[in-house]
Order: C-alpha cells, then sequence, then structure tokens
C-alpha cells in the first residue's frame, strides 16, 4: 500500500466524520446538498480505500452507502 491511498482513506473517512458530526449537532440535515455530497464522496473515497485493501466487507458498505446517496441526491434535486 502506498501512501496516496492512506490519505484517500483517510479523507473519506474524515468527510463521512464531518457529515455525521454536523448532522448531530444540527448544522446540517439529510436533505441538506452538502451533508449528501459528504457523504458520496466520503463513500467513494473509502470505498477506493477498502478496494485497494482487497476487504470486501468495506467495499460493499461504502459502495452501498455512496450509491444510497447518490439517490438520495436525486430525489432531493428534484423535489
Amino acid at each position: 500500500m502506498n501512501n496516496i491511498n492512506l490519505v484517500v482513506g483517510i479523507v473519506g473517512m474524515i468527510l463521512l466524520l464531518t457529515a455525521f458530526a454536523l448532522n448531530l449537532i444540527k448544522k446540517l440535515t439529510e436533505r441538506s446538498i452538502l451533508y449528501i455530497l459528504l457523504n458520496i464522496f466520503g463513500a467513494g473515497l473509502s470505498a477506493y480505500y477498502a478496494y485497494t485493501l482487497n476487504a470486501v466487507p468495506f467495499i460493499i458498505l461504502e459502495s452501498v452507502w455512496a450509491l444510497f446517496a447518490i439517490y438520495k441526491l436525486a430525489v432531493v434535486v428534484k423535489s
């Protein structure tokens, strides 16, 4: 594993945790575009990092997370 992959994983984790924390303290709602984008990019980067580690359960988890966030973005933008 190289350092770039590690940085990608850390950035993904930070994005996901930032969305989670901001939602908990009521700074972002689940319908906020920023919240959804943080989830999409955070989960996407985390899925890539899991792929580099060949961590199949986490590849699935993060990929599904990103896909549902993309779906939520479409729903919010459409409404």
